[in-house]
């Protein structure tokens, strides 16, 4: 078997068949690149690492609170915006297993992140029609830095899902831009089930719009293509389906907000620092220069070395590239006129880079790329949603030299041009490579943090402890560790009452007659109940275990 590179029209950028080459070892190639991808993160997982922390402690109490049918939350426990999918996809594996555990709440973040990556290759070649490209983009996508694999693993609430959803998106809109009813013989799309694409489409929408507006952009983009190239069909039934599947995804957030008369917008501009204060160097270097490598998988975990800020440079390069090369196919001067595939294949192109600049942009004037640059990176995760856009063109030079879709006149075969694109593509899969090696390093820590934890929760039983006040980062995840055989109200370093996301909690341990106080050693509350002992002897008892102190009342 022979030519395993299907070509396309002319105008769609993708490069001829290379003869006499097998397309069954690319496919092998690209198998093994996915199990590598899922067996190193189901690694992870079973180290209990990325760490996790209360935040998707609360997620996986939801999930608790689904298996069991004691409630149904629309929202992330403690806010009005971010919806509880993952806490839906968790709940059945609870429900199965008997009880909660981390492992059980990571699994369907596994499950995305796979369909991710198999949605994302076969993108990848119903944009490009180059197979080995497909295999560079799954052999990236494989790998995992600290950022990237708490993004795609960390049931924290929209991140894992975002990715897989946008990748179909674009997928459902080639094949349904492609294979228009009104010219049937001009695309490459599937024959059938239009209107159950069209269905699914408007459906991973309004779902996306209840999950997580961090990835609107992308939806907005793919959808414009759509709209551009099948505005006839969407007068008709396709149109009322697409609009019902989409108010049928969105049902939570539309439904919660008519009961509530709340606005899930204002929450979510309040969470992006919209109402806190950064000064624009901040928030330009945060969102420029620290937040593209360290969100899309460049960097060490929690810091980026100098060295490896090299990809902020070359991103906007890739973007202005990647836009101009889309640009150049999709003018109609540039294609036959009954070649509407090529078309296509440019304007989704073009939707990928618009909506990364997007994304892009509004990550960068919001305060947060400013005040957390570190943390908030994982705003940036849908930028590897555009990872095969932008890479195309430096993988079109470094095989073919600067064709026409960069120069606007002829290929020309510089050595020189195909020397900087394979050093290009060779620098992102090493440094990838590098901060995937740093994140698996890390490992072993999580891992006897995690037993540290468990061995807290052990202790806590033993003791008889039901009732507990701690700080935020420990209540949620120590409630949702004892399946709520321990019951957790926060409170700040000053022992006043925290932020509560389940006020049921506190309400329970208010009412209890001697609540206890955990804190871990070295923290500012464990200094405070040390200083509280001292002060009046005999009030507490402490019973410390490594990395933790147990202060109970007498």
């Amino acid at each position: 078997m022979t030519v395993g590179v299907r070509e396309q029209p002319r105008g769609a950028g993708s490069p001829r068949p290379r003869p006499g080459v097998r397309a069954g070892l690319v496919d092998w190639l690209t198998g093994l690149a996915v199990l590598a991808g899922v067996g190193y993160r189901l690694w992870l997982l079973l180290h209990a690492a990325p760490p996790t922390n209360s935040d998707e402690a609360t997620m996986g109490l939801a999930a608790l609170h689904i298996a069991r049918g004691e409630g149904f939350p629309v929202w992330f426990y403690g806010q009005q915006y971010m919806g509880t999918l993952e806490a839906y996809l968790a709940a059945p594996v609870f429900a199965v297993a008997g009880g909660p555990s981390l492992l059980g709440l990571r699994l369907p973040t596994l499950a995305l992140y796979a369909l991710f990556l198999l949605l994302t290759w076969r993108l990848t070649l119903r944009l490009t029609g180059d197979r080995w490209f497909g295999l560079l983009v799954v052999a990236l996508l494989a790998l995992g830095s600290d950022r990237v694999v708490k993004n795609q693993l960390i049931a924290g609430g929209g991140y894992p899902e975002m990715n897989a959803a946008a990748a179909a998106l674009a997928l459902l809109a080639v094949d349904l831009a492609s294979s228009r009813p009104e010219r049937p013989s001009a695309g490459a799309g599937r024959p059938g089930w239009r209107l159950a694409r069209w269905a699914t489409w408007g459906f991973l929408a309004g779902l996306m719009l209840w999950v997580d507006p961090l990835v609107l952009p992308y939806v907005a983009a793919v959808g414009a293509v759509l709209v551009g190239f099948c505005r006839r069909e969407l007068w008709g039934a396709a149109g009322a389906l697409l609009g019902a599947a989409v108010v049928l995804g969105a049902t939570p957030l539309l439904l919660h907000s008519l009961l509530t008369g709340r606005n899930p917008l204002h929450a979510v501009l309040a969470a992006s620092g919209a109402n806190a204060s950064a000064g624009w160097p901040d928030r330009l270097h945060g969102g420029l220069v620290l937040g593209p490598p360290l969100g899309m998988g460049f960097c060490s975990p929690g810091q980026c070395a100098t060295w490896q800020l090299w990809w902020a440079l070359v991103l906007p390069l890739l973007l202005v590239i990647a836009a101009v090369a889309a640009w150049r196919t999709l003018r109609p001067a540039s294609v036959v006129p009954d070649a509407v595939s090529p078309r296509v294949v440019a304007a989704i192109r073009l939707a990928l880079v618009l909506a990364a600049v997007a994304t892009l942009g509004a990550y960068t004037v919001s305060s947060s790329a400013g005040l957390t640059p570190v943390e908030s990176s994982r705003y940036l995760s849908c930028l590897l949603i555009s990872l095969p856009v932008l890479l195309w063109p430096v993988w079109t030079v470094a095989r073919h030299g600067l064709g026409p879709a960069v120069t606007g006149r002829h290929r020309i075969g510089s050595p020189l041009a195909r020397s900087f694109a394979v050093l290009a593509l060779a620098a992102t899969l090493g440094t990838a490579a590098h901060a995937t090696w740093r994140a698996t390093e890390t490992v072993s820590a999580t891992r006897a943090a995690e037993a540290r934890h468990t061995e807290l929760v052990s202790t806590l039983r033993h003791l008889g402890v039901r009732h507990v006040r701690a700080g935020y980062w420990t209540c949620n995840r120590l409630t949702f560790a004892s399946a709520e055989q321990v019951v957790c109200a926060v409170v700040d370093d000053t022992l006043r009452p925290g932020f509560d996301r389940y006020p049921a909690y506190r309400r329970e341990v208010d009412s209890a007659v001697a609540p206890a106080w955990v804190a871990p050693a070295g923290s500012p509350l464990a200094e405070v109940l040390d200083e509280r002992q001292r002060v009046t002897p005999g009030s507490l008892d402490l019973v410390t275990i490594e990395g933790w102190r147990i202060y109970l009342p007498r």
